[in-house]
């Protein structure tokens, strides 16, 4: 995998996944584009990336279109060129049909599919030149159901919907959209949702049982998927959301 050359958007860039995706294409030579709302993280990322090559930094609320609109803009202002987007941002919180709101709808929604939808209309002007591609990150929530997080697996399964629709769209334009579908992975993500440091022990207690490898998953490992996706050697995988979650999807109650 050889990203020498290539400039690369990384949304959600400052923890968890992106910051690990970030990192891992660095040492692979991308020239990284990194946006995120937390600014002071998103520079201790950048050092890191720039030990091993180029970091270009956009602060952004994706919840904002002025902000996605910079994105782009900025990125093609310092690089004159766009190969790959990684929609990474995304948010969770907990929720059943009693107790959930059309605020907390509306929130999961717009972070995590609407931000993508327009970030990715915009930027596809700039892949079609490149004969660039997508990797969304979804959820095994997306291909799966679980209850207590309804309107995070909503937007998940639109994500999944979402990268499929566009990948048949642009495939004869030479340009290719996926997704991963992660389990529980090692980032902050739960406790941003609304786990407490007791509740989260247990969540990744109980993982060791819903996860058939046993455990929960590391950033990286999500990482070197997205970049395995991004690059030459996947040159004929599109529209496929692909599992990183120690084989949780294919676990069946008994």
């Amino acid at each position: 995998m050889n990203f020498a050359g290539k400039v690369v958007i990384v949304t959600g860039a400052s923890s968890g996944i992106g910051a690990a995706t970030a990192v891992f294409l660095s040492r692979l030579g991308a020239k990284l584009s990194l946006t995120g709302r937390n600014t002071e993280n998103l520079q201790k990322i950048s050092k890191e990336c720039d030990k091993a090559g180029q970091t270009f930094l956009v602060s952004a609320d994706l919840t904002k279109e002025s902000d996605i609109e910079n994105i782009v803009k900025k990125t093609i202002d310092h690089y004159g060129q766009l190969d790959v987007l990684v929609n990474n941002a995304g948010i969770i919180e907990t929720g059943t049909i009693e107790n959930t709101s059309l605020a907390q709808y509306d929130r999961l929604m717009n972070t995590n599919v609407r931000s993508i939808y327009y970030l990715t209309m915009l930027a596809t002007p700039h892949l079609l030149k490149t004969k660039g591609n997508i990797v969304n990150v979804s959820s095994v929530n997306g291909i799966r159901s679980f209850p207590g997080v309804l309107a995070y697996n909503v937007s998940k399964a639109a994500v999944d919907q979402f990268t499929r629709c566009v990948a048949l769209e642009l495939a004869p334009k030479g340009v290719r959209v996926n997704c991963v579908n992660p389990g529980v992975i090692l980032t902050e993500l739960q406790k941003r949702g609304g786990l407490n440091d007791e509740q989260y022990a247990a969540f990744l207690e109980r993982s060791k049982t819903t996860h058939a490898l046993g455990r929960p998953g590391k950033p990286e490992e999500v990482a070197a998927t997205i970049a395995f996706l991004a690059s030459e050697l996947a040159s004929n995988i599109t529209g496929a959301s692909l599992p990183v979650d120690g084989g949780r999807h294919a676990m069946c109650p008994r």
